[in-house]
């Protein structure tokens, strides 16, 4: 059903099977909604297993999320609210880009890369850590009017 040739997986022509094919380790190509005909075959997902190949498909899908990102923090960053709800919201999406990054994307996305975005993402989140601290110490703060004096 499946063939593969490439220099680390050599089958000599012989198909294999769907889950031998499952095991090895890439980067997945294809969404859902996309099929490609590949010799009058439907294909759905195409991994790419060299790191060559695969680093300028991720760089592609990983600058397109961080500036997706850095769009919506944007926003969060201009917006006013008093309860430091938009706040928390930054600091949680922040943190899973990182998470996703780390976990799919960094065997394929070059250290230059990741180290720049993480500078700028740690800027934008120590702004947001600051703005969730002053909303948080204008809550503890009693007017002095209010106090009783003895």
């Amino acid at each position: 059903m499946y063939s593969i040739s490439s220099r680390k997986y050599i089958n000599n022509g012989k198909l294999l099977d769907k889950t031998d094919v499952l095991d090895i380790g890439g980067f997945l190509v294809a969404t859902k909604r996309k099929v490609f005909q590949i010799q009058g075959a439907n294909v759905r997902k195409i991994r790419v297993v060299d790191k060559d190949l695969a680093h300028p498909l991720v760089h592609e899908v990983v600058m397109r999320k961080y500036q997706q990102l850095i769009s919506v923090l944007a926003e969060l960053l201009v917006e006013d609210d008093d309860d430091g709800e938009t706040c928390r919201e930054a600091l949680n999406q922040i943190e899973r880009f990182r998470i996703q990054v780390k976990n799919k994307y960094r065997n394929y996305v070059k250290k230059q890369e990741l180290e720049r975005m993480s500078k700028k993402l740690s800027k934008i989140q120590k702004e947001m850590q600051m703005k969730l601290f002053m909303i948080q110490n204008s809550y503890l703060r009693y007017p002095e009017s209010n106090r009783r004096g003895r």
